[in-house]
């Protein structure tokens, strides 16, 4: 990724620029791999260092204009669970924004890169699952982080991939842009591309791998990007957008008909009635509360002392294309072609027995 990174600077954008690279890799064969293909580029591979970036950040204190990763999907951060902790209870560290499950450290990644923006001005590019964009209610680690990242504004773009682009996974993908120098017309404003479409199939699947992007798509889709226009692929919205409040609705308790009430006449609250609604941040709780639930529910009242603020981005909600249901016809017909397919199939069957 770095040195594909630097070769496309220099011979697509500024041949003259000057660029040092740095990386951290866990894993000790890419590690090796890493360090061995900066050696033969002539590079400077002390910058290339071994080890988790959680519990042995090999540059701490370092800041960088452009960052690239491609962390493990699902990583499990137990084995580093009490350090990160420690570190999560410091308002200065990396991870005081919140930590998500331990099954699933991702997000961390991302705070640990954003904790090496430099204030003049960095970008980010990180490849994620679907996972970052919805997991977790609104309180939990991964949403608090989303609100962090979102209310400063650092969150530029989210365009999803094709499925089967990697080797070792088919799942869907999205490679997530992170900025602290968004331009004038991005400030407030987050972008997300559909680009599941834009694939062309291997000749030869190499493992999971059975599409690739080509060039001319690469530079579609780019110029999506660049371009900043909504369009069929894609959508622009405000950051508290995907923002909302989860409001607490009660229902009272009974008994023998009766509302039970506390000393002070008070209708007590039945939990096993308690429910839940995300109020959008653009909306206002009390008249949502008024539209949504009090026709359904008269008796309802939201307990204001426990609201959350929640985030997240649903992005297949925000692309989503209405399929008509086929026609009763057409599938009264595959039925009858089905049912005489496995008439003849039993036949088989039986007269070889």
């Amino acid at each position: 990724m770095l040195t594909i990174a630097k070769e496309h600077i220099q011979q697509k954008i500024n041949p003259d620029v000057e660029i040092v690279m740095y990386g951290q890799e866990l894993n000790e064969q890419t590690y090796a791999i890493a360090k061995s293909d900066v050696l033969i580029m002539g590079e400077e591979a002390d910058n290339i260092r071994p080890g988790t970036s959680f519990s042995e950040d090999k540059f701490k204190g370092n800041k960088f204009n452009y960052m690239l990763s491609n962390p493990p999907f699902g990583v499990s951060w137990k084995k580093e669970q009490e350090f990160i902790k420690d570190e999560a209870n410091d308002p200065y560290g990396r991870f005081h924004a919140g930590l998500p499950r331990v099954s699933d450290g991702a997000l961390m990644f991302l705070q640990h890169m954003i904790s090496k923006m430099e204030p003049r001005g960095s970008r980010i590019a990180i490849i994620f699952n679907g996972s970052p964009l919805f997991t977790g209610d609104a309180g939990s680690g991964e949403s608090n982080i989303r609100k962090w990242i979102l209310e400063n504004d650092w969150l530029e773009a989210i365009i999803a991939l094709p499925t089967e682009l990697f080797y070792n996974t088919g799942i869907a993908t999205y490679i997530w842009i992170v900025s602290n120098c968004k331009p004038e017309r991005r400030i407030g404003k987050v972008q997300l591309i559909n680009a599941v479409g834009y694939y062309k199939k291997m000749r030869k699947s190499l493992g999971n791998k059975r599409n690739y992007v080509s060039e001319e798509q690469i530079q579609e889709l780019t110029g999506i990007y660049t371009r900043f226009e909504e369009g069929e692929n894609c959508k622009i919205f405000d950051n508290d957008y995907f923002g909302y409040t989860k409001i607490t609705v009660e229902r009272p308790l009974m008994e023998h008909g009766e509302i039970v009430r506390d000393k002070n006449g008070k209708p007590k609250s039945d939990s096993s009635l308690r429910d839940y609604e995300k109020v959008p941040l653009n909306d206002d709780v009390v008249e949502y509360f008024d539209r949504e639930v009090k026709p359904h529910v008269a008796d309802a009242w939201m307990d204001r002392s426990k609201d959350k603020v929640g985030y997240e981005i649903s992005f297949t909600k925000y692309f989503y294309e209405y399929k008509p249901l086929r026609a009763l016809k057409e599938i009264k017909a595959d039925i009858l072609a089905l049912e005489g397919e496995t008439e003849g199939l039993l036949k088989d069957i039986m007269g070889d027995a």
